[in-house]
């Protein structure tokens, strides 16, 4: 529901909650599915006794919040930095967020003038490490630039390193791209990268589960992962050791059944260390675009053939190449010899001889055959004859 809309009741409690729940807390996920928003929100502001998984503890510390929470000036201050609430149900919403089950977003505060249900459908996740190489930052931002230009929607997280060079790849080559803060989206954080952020609000989405005005945690960056890989087809992780957080995000992509993919590194690389570990399960190597495409897009939307060059005896005719691979690497055979490796007619075998010898890749000597000079270099270092 838009902010510029007179908020409804389920609307405030709704806003009220994302101030006392943190975001991708199961329980309270469950407390909203089974009584409702509006229950929940008045039970926290009566604080009795603690619904169930709650300890007193917990319980006490979720009243407190609710109790200081006021939705009605959230809903104000994000209408004021042109932020609007997204909820549940609403036209809006992208449904693959549904697959988080009790980990679903409460709802989602979006900057930005696209719909974000609509961008969401044709999307790739392209996250990695903060202290990205160059390496990586340029397969991030080609990746990205890339997919942008084929009419998908990059989406990350808009730290520094892979993260944002895949933000600025895409908006390079004026395509669409969303950035999923773990904090409010009126608060652009790292601090740093205030104008992309900016930009990115300007030209495509920047998104949230938190209320205008909060904080980032490392526990709120963790979270915010899963929120990436389910509003996603597939997650591209580009360099990551092995306890980082794009990690997070892959592992949760695997969980819900969306493509997990990822860009191979040096060996040598503890950067590319937790990829290598991905690519050693059930994520898929990716090279370039087309890779990724193959994997996210619909059918038909293949990549091309991985092949080298095309090399001179690799136009000749099956049967011809097959008499020509019977010749031995040194000295001579006979027609029927050669003929019988080759498995055809000894007539059919001296025919293509001639052509060879035509083509420069054999001579005869007497009653022999064997290959040229040229000929062996090309079946050992891959040129053709000439």
């Amino acid at each position: 529901m838009s902010v510029d809309d007179e908020p409804n009741g389920e609307l405030l409690a709704r806003v009220l909650l994302t101030r006392a729940i943190e975001p991708g807390d199961e329980t309270g996920g469950r407390w909203v599915r089974e009584l409702g928003v509006a229950e929940v929100a008045r039970r926290l502001g009566e604080g009795g006794a603690p619904l169930p998984g709650a300890s007193g503890t917990r319980w006490s510390g979720l009243v407190a919040r609710a109790q200081a929470a006021r939705p009605r000036r959230d809903l104000e201050a994000a209408r004021d930095a042109g932020v609007r609430f997204v909820s549940p149900g609403d036209a809006e919403w992208p449904g693959q967020l549904d697959d988080l089950g009790d980990a679903r977003p409460l709802g989602l505060w979006v900057r930005g003038r696209p719909s974000l249900r609509m961008w969401a459908l044709r999307s790739v996740a392209v996250v990695g490490a903060r202290a990205c190489t160059e390496y990586g930052a340029h397969m991030a931002a080609t990746l990205a630039a890339g997919l942008a230009e084929q009419g998908w929607v990059v989406v990350s997280g808009g730290a520094y390193g892979v993260d944002g060079a895949a933000h600025r790849g895409a908006l390079g080559a004026g395509g669409a791209t969303v950035a999923v803060l773990a904090c409010g989206v009126d608060r652009p954080y790292p601090r740093g990268h205030t104008r992309l952020i900016s930009r990115i609000a300007e030209q495509g989405l920047v998104i949230g589960e938190l209320p205008p005005g909060d904080h980032p945690t490392p526990s709120r960056f963790i979270l915010r992962n899963r929120v990436i890989a389910a509003l996603t087809r597939g997650t591209v992780v580009v360099e990551a050791a092995h306890r980082s957080g794009s990690l997070v995000t892959a592992r949760a992509a695997q969980r819900l059944g969306r493509h997990t993919m990822g860009v191979p590194g040096p060996a040598t690389s503890g950067l590319s260390a937790g990829v290598h570990d991905l690519l050693r399960g059930e994520a898929a190597l990716v090279t370039d675009v087309a890779d990724v495409v193959e994997m996210v897009g619909d059918i038909g939307e293949l990549a091309p053939d991985r092949r080298g060059p095309v090399l001179p005896r690799d136009l000749l005719e099956p049967a011809t190449r097959q008499v020509l691979a019977a010749l031995p690497g040194r000295g001579t055979a006979r027609p029927d010899e050669i003929a019988r490796s080759a498995q055809t007619a000894q007539d059919d075998a001296i025919a293509r001889l001639y052509e060879l010898r035509a083509l420069g890749y054999v001579e005869r000597h007497g009653d022999g055959w064997k290959l040229t000079r040229q000929a062996v270099m090309s079946v050992r270092g891959g040129r053709g004859p000439g």
